[in-house]
Formats: structure tokens, sequence, C-alpha cells
């Protein structure tokens, strides 16, 4: 009877959300599909990054509700900018904390090239306070024409810190014991549960890169506002100020309500200008971004924890980015296959995941390679440890001053809860047949001897395999790999000096490098390979059915003539023939 109630609450659920929850996310899509308005003769495009930036689109079912911009689309929409006769300038809105220093680095970048193709660009600041990497967030507003911040707000960015909780203590009184294998010292990740404060390689690693990535801002500031480095130090660091003393300092350029700002903006692009949000204006230039042919440049994208499987597994209902590596491995073979394709750029932000993922991942970089496609990688926020794996042995890397990679290490373990539980009446016992090994994983017991020295051994041989291919890629000797790796963090600009990094730069450098080996000139065609290549596929993946029954609902809509659902059936029209391989596509006439 408990079976049969649970298989017909199952049932209604799945109604409920084949009949309710499928047609409100094609409204959604519908909505979200209809054609933007036209871009003004003189526009001003508004940039809001005050809720945080993922490094690239997500295409879960669920981002069709909305989500955070993504830094790859920002700066594709603002390369698009720098060619629009229309754009006369940025208006953008910075957040109150940090910001991801690699996605501050590619903002100022995109802001540079902005100005420097006659674009205005102006920034407004409602305060710098000391949450996250705020020098960061300093250092994308500096890099504008005119920063503002409005009267009354502070500038606390007078340096970054961080702050890790130990729980050590804590497991000793409620006996919990932290099994663990770490390869090397310098790999922290599992400190906290074995310590009760930094080791000296800790602290070292971990001042390392925040020295670096703090020593990077100030640098990028100084040259932007045309200041001494020690000079500027020493003013930032003898604060906190409020927005009239920054100004008196020349810390930003005005003080001023975000309206007066807006105005000032479009005061600088000229009469009749007009303000467009990010979103409309991204929407507009996707639309009527010319269509090139021949060769072509395939992009692959990977963004999150590195596990085995596929997208098709995961949950419906998540908005975390996962890179899957069969997914990624059958990007890297269907761009082998491509004729078109010449080169590969492969876009990770990543802080790493399991090695016999990643392994798999490099192993199809090799592919690509030995079919004479140069592979780069672009690394985002994070390219360090199962992310440094797979980007290792490509034919170049790029990377941002303040991405932090490396972190070539290994460690695992588990909790032996046993002892704590039985504190609490609870008791965690085992049986096992075959060898000893086989209860490594328990819960219940620490490891006995000959466990951990099994343990031991399966992390030693994974590190030797990560140095391995370390030295083979970056054509380093192993020793010396050895002496850089022990798990240590290290940023972009560090890694570069070391030879785990080829070039510093962003997204777009890559795609240059790429064209370089390929031996390719003028521009390019960036082709996007594996995952959903829309938030509507990836609705049609989540849900497991074919596309039928929700391009019936939009086609009904289109023969009744509602022009969000023809806007939907023109986009679904427009993948279907490019997925074909149609080159020559015009862009729809919007009334």
């Amino acid at each position: 009877m408990k079976q049969f109630l649970l298989t017909v609450a199952g049932v209604f659920v799945g109604l409920a959300l084949f009949l309710i929850g499928i047609p409100f996310l094609l409204i959604v899509l519908a909505a979200g599909a209809a054609a933007p308005p036209a871009t003004p003769t003189h526009a001003v495009v508004s940039l809001d990054l005050r809720q945080g930036m993922s490094d690239q689109d997500s295409m879960t079912a669920l981002a069709v509700l909305g989500g955070r911009p993504s830094v790859i689309s920002t700066i594709e929409t603002l390369r698009r900018a720098e060619r629009d006769d229309k754009v006369e300038g940025l208006f953008v809105r910075l957040p109150e904390g940090g910001m991801t220093p690699a996605a501050a680095d590619e903002l100022r970048g995109a802001f540079k090239r902005l100005r420097a193709a006659g674009k205005s660009v102006i920034v407004h600041s409602q305060g710098l306070y000391p949450s996250g990497i705020v020098t960061s967030t300093y250092m994308v507003g500096a890099s504008a024409d005119e920063l503002w911040m409005q009267p009354g707000a502070p500038f606390q960015a007078t340096g970054i810190f961080a702050e890790d909780v130990f729980l050590k203590r804590l497991f000793d009184k409620y006996g919990v014991k932290a099994e663990f294998a770490q390869r090397s010292e310098y790999k922290t990740a599992i400190n906290p549960y074995l310590y009760d404060d930094y080791t000296p390689a800790h602290r070292e690693s971990q001042l390392g890169w925040m020295t670096s990535v703090y020593e990077s801002a100030l640098t990028a500031v100084a040259a932007d506002r045309k200041k001494d480095v020690a000079v500027l130090r020493r003013t930032i660091e003898a604060g906190p100020y409020m927005a009239a003393d920054a100004l008196t300092l020349g810390l930003i350029d005005k003080v001023g309500q975000v309206k007066e700002a807006e105005a000032q903006a479009l005061k600088r692009a000229g009469k009749g200008a007009v303000l467009v949000e990010f979103d409309d204006y991204a929407a507009r230039a996707r639309r009527n971004a010319p269509t090139l042919g021949g060769s072509a440049i395939a992009v692959i994208g990977a963004e999150g924890p590195i596990m085995t499987g596929t997208g098709d597994r995961g949950s419906p209902f998540s908005t975390d980015q996962v890179i899957y590596s069969d997914d990624v491995a059958k990007a890297f073979y269907q761009a082998i296959a491509d004729d078109e394709v010449k080169a590969i750029v492969f876009r990770v932000s990543s802080p790493g995941g399991s090695s016999t993922a990643s392994e798999q991942i490099l192993a199809a970089v090799r592919a690509a390679k030995a079919a004479g496609k140069p592979v780069v990688v672009s690394m985002g926020a994070y390219a360090a440890s199962g992310g440094y794996w797979i980007a290792s042995e490509a034919s170049s890397i790029v990377s941002q001053p303040s991405t932090l990679t490396g972190s070539i290490g290994v460690y695992g373990g588990k909790f032996a809860v046993g002892e704590g539980l039985a504190r609490f009446g609870v008791d965690a016992r085992e049986l096992t047949v075959g060898g000893e090994y086989a209860g490594t994983n328990a819960m219940g017991e620490a490891w006995s001897p000959a466990q951990r020295a099994g343990y031991e051994r399966w992390i030693s041989g994974t590190y030797s395999d990560f140095i391995e291919r370390v030295s083979r890629g970056r054509k380093l000797p192993a020793d010396r790999v050895a002496e850089i790796a022990k798990g240590r963090v290290w940023t972009g600009a560090q890694a570069k000096d070391l030879g785990l990094v080829d070039q510093i730069g962003g997204f777009y450098d890559a795609v240059e490098q790429a064209k370089t080996l390929a031996k390719l000139k003028g521009d390019v065609r960036l082709k996007r390979v594996g995952g959903p290549k829309s938030a509507f596929e990836a609705l049609e993946r989540a849900f497991g059915v074919s596309a039928d029954s929700a391009r019936a609902v939009a086609a009904a809509g289109w023969l009744l003539g509602d022009p969000r659902a023809e806007a939907v059936m023109d986009q679904m029209l427009d993948a279907r023939l490019r997925g074909q391989g149609a080159t020559v596509l015009a862009p729809r006439m919007v009334d």
C-alpha cells in the first residue's frame, strides 16, 4: 500500500511539473526571445556589475529564469560595442564588495579597448567596503574615463584579507578523526581539518597569491590613473576615507549621485544620447552580428568542479556549473571531426576535481593536437589542480595575472566518526569480504596501517602522474616541476615566471594566439562546440523528452499571431539551420 501511495504521489508530481512547470518555462523563454528594440543612433550602454558574475553562461534548464551574467558574454558584447558606430559610451555600476580578481582583469581590458575605440566609460560606485577582493573592484573603476562615488560613501579599499576556520579542536572534542593524505605540504584544502592554525607552508602559499593579486591591482590602478605605485600604496593603505577625501586625494574623479553620473555619461555621448540596458543591447548585437563563413576557431567551455560522466544525469533544478568529462571530451572530438575548425580555444575556470575525469579531458586535448588542431587554453577565475591538469598539455596557455592556477598536487581521505557517534549511543559497525583495503572508506574506524599505506600509494601514484603530464606539456624537467608543485597555488603572473603559463592576457588574446598557431588571418568565426547551445535546448535535455511538445506549444502561438511565440520559433529555426551548417543567415526584420 505504501509503495502504491508513493507511486501515485510521484505521478501527480510529474503531471504538475509537466502541466505547470514546463509551460511556465516556455513562457519565460518566449518572453526572452522577443526581439529587442533597435539600438538608438547615439547609445550609452548601461552595465550593472552588482549582482556578481559567473565565468561562462549557464545553460542549465533553470538558467532560463534568469541568473548571473557571465564574464565571457559581457566581454563579447563589449567587443561588439567597440565596432558599433551607434554606441558612444558605457555607464557602469560597481559592486560595493569584492570581485573575482581574474574577472576584474578581463573587464578592465574590455573597458580599455572601448576607450581606445573612442567610446567613453563612466563608472559609479556607492561605496567600497572591505569584503572580498575589493581592490580588484577598485581596479575596474579606476580603468574608466571617470570614476564617480556617491556623496558620503566610504572608500575602504585599503587591502585584502582572507580568513579560514580551523576545526581540529572541535573534531578532537567530539571524537571525529580526519584521515587524509596530501601531496604535498602546500595542498592545504584539508588543513582546517588537520590543524588549529596555519602551517608555515599554508601561510606562505596563501600570503603569496594574496600579495600577487594585490600588487597586480595596485600596478594596474597606478598605470590607469597615472600615479606612482609607491605613492598610491601609501595613500590607499592610510585609509579608509569618505568619498570627499578620496576625491581630494585623487583616488576618484567625481562625487555625485547615480543620476548625475548617468547625465554625465549621456553628455559625453552627445546630443540625443539614450541610455540602453546592457541585456537589451546584447540581444540586439547578437542578432545583428555578421555571419562569417570559412575557417573557424572552436570555443569549448568548462566551468566548475570536474566530474566523470555527462550532464544529462544532473538535476534539472540545479543552477550549478559542473564540468562533466564525457561532455567536454565529446566536444573536443566534435571539433576534431569538423573540417571548418582549424584551432580550439579551451576556456577553463575550475578549481579541480576528479583526476580520472581530468585525464579523460586531457586525452581529448592531446587528440586535437595530434589531429593538427592547436589548443589554446584561456584561464578564467581558476585553473588549479584538476583545472591545471586539463590545461597542462595545451599548445599554449593564456592566463590573467590574477587567475589562481597551479596547485599541482593531490589529496584525499575521510572522516572517521565512529568514536563521536558512540558518545551519542550510535554504533557504526562494518563487515568486509576480501582484502583489508576494501574497508578504507568505512566511516566508523580510522585507517589501519595497511589501509593508510595503500591509500598513500594511490595518492603518490596520482601525484607522479600529474607531475609527469606537466613536465611533458610544459617541456620542463620533472625535478623542476616537483619543486614548484607540492600543491601550491600560484597566480597567473607568478605562473608565467615559473613556465606554467605562456602569456598574460584574456579570452581574446587566446583567440589571437589560436589564429597565429593555425596561420589564420583577419576576422575568424568563433564556433561554440559542446553542451546545449541555448536555454531552450537545455530545457529539452533536462526533462528528458523530445522537443515536439514544446514546439507544438510555440507553433500554436505562432499560428495565432503571438509575437513572442513567433520569436521562439524563429530562434529555433535559426538554431536548426546553423546546426545543419548554414553560414549565411540574414538578421530577421524587426518592426
